[in-house]
């Protein structure tokens, strides 16, 4: 598949080959473990161990890389499982990374309470700034980590700007894509080494899958990556691969419909009386709106926003909301809400990271635009 077709034709076609036996235009799940071999030594098509590849992943990894116009894509059983890959190929104790002041909690808990214990060390820095990513770099800095929009507070770091000061410290320039997805951003072009995804969200899309990815353009680290990922194991089962690789097809018109629905919902709740902050790059204020129209196609389907009456009424709309359902994770079809300083940034109370008690993440999804709007409203009362 060359790479020169649009996005929405690579996301339905690159790494699907119809099956050589049958003609099947889908990718067979190859729910196997081991492969017979022609003698010792013999593998067809390279095939041994489904931990090392598996031809359905092998789809997958073909598409991912496609989409994020990378060399390589690997495919894990989780985004975590990409991330922690990543970190102990990348990094050995002694090392440093420059994290954001608005990480993902699951990823600051990586950092915080697992790579430390390696030896990596990390300092925190608001990436929208580019002085701030500057001034926490030191001579041990190997990486530097980005998420653009970021998880909850959809800040946006300049991609191009920070790669520019990651080439200068002689570091990695890692970005977690998950939010905008490849169809709004690829971070690679603009100069990112390693994109990272969690793949059980908008690329999945159907809230069914649980997976990461990592795509890389460096051959020479792709070939460490892929060497870690089989020595370490956590890659993502054939049946979870085509999950993903099934929705990833649907990615396109999905985001669009997304985008569209968030920004109803931004509308919607910056003109609410009982709403004291909106968080989404598409509107104008936003201080990261000029970048993240330079950088991003569109604005993407989270909107965050900081409820007046503090956290407790903040959790009263949580509980309030009926089609917008309670629970975390994000990028389905359907729509989602959570607190996430009880819930997905629990485990960054007390840090740097912690998140403000008052705030409600949304996964704005794609049903009628007027049912959503109509629900948030009775929520917020």
């Amino acid at each position: 598949m060359s790479d020169q077709h649009s996005f929405e034709t690579l996301a339905i076609h690159a790494g699907n080959t119809a099956d050589p036996l049958t003609g099947a235009v889908v990718p067979p799940i190859y729910q196997v473990s081991t492969y017979k071999q022609d003698g010792v030594g013999g593998l067809r098509g390279g095939y041994e161990y489904s931990r090392s590849a598996n031809p359905t992943r092998t789809a997958l990894e073909e598409n991912l890389a496609a989409l994020e116009g990378g060399r390589r894509g690997l495919a894990f059983a989780s985004g975590l499982a990409a991330e922690d890959c990543l970190l102990r190929t990348l990094l050995t104790p002694g090392d440093h990374v420059v994290i954001p002041n608005d990480a993902y909690g699951g990823t600051f808990r990586l950092f915080a309470k697992v790579a430390s214990r390696w030896g990596v060390e990390f300092s925190v820095a608001d990436t929208s700034d580019v002085s701030a990513v500057r001034a926490a770099i030191t001579p041990r800095t190997k990486a530097i980590w980005v998420e653009t929009p970021s998880n909850p507070l959809l800040g946006i770091t300049d991609i191009a700007a920070v790669a520019g000061v990651a080439r200068q410290a002689g570091a990695r320039l890692v970005v977690d894509n998950t939010f905008a997805s490849p169809y709004l951003q690829q971070p690679l072009a603009l100069g990112a080494d390693v994109v990272v995804h969690s793949t059980t969200k908008y690329m999945g899309g159907h809230s069914d899958v649980v997976g990461g990815a990592l795509v890389v353009s460096d051959p020479e680290l792709a070939e460490e990556l892929a060497y870690h990922q089989n020595a370490m194991g956590a890659v993502a089962g054939p049946f979870d691969a085509w999950l993903v690789l099934r929705g990833i097809k649907t990615l396109a018109v999905r985001m669009d419909r997304h985008d569209e629905n968030a920004t109803k919902v931004a509308d919607l709740l910056t003109r609410h009386p009982k709403v004291t902050q909106v968080l989404y790059p598409g509107l104008p204020e936003h201080p990261g709106h000029e970048i993240a129209a330079k950088q991003m196609k569109a604005f993407g389907g989270m909107v965050s926003f900081r409820v007046a009456g503090g956290e407790e009424a903040a959790v009263e709309v949580c509980n309030r909301a009926k089609l917008f359902t309670l629970g975390e994770s994000l990028g389905g079809v359907e729509s989602l809400l959570e607190h996430p300083g009880r819930m997905t940034h629990a485990s960054a109370a007390g840090s740097p990271l912690e998140v403000p008690a008052d705030l409600v993440r949304l996964s704005v999804g794609i049903e009628n635009a007027d049912d959503l709007l109509a629900d948030l409203t009775q929520a917020l009362g």
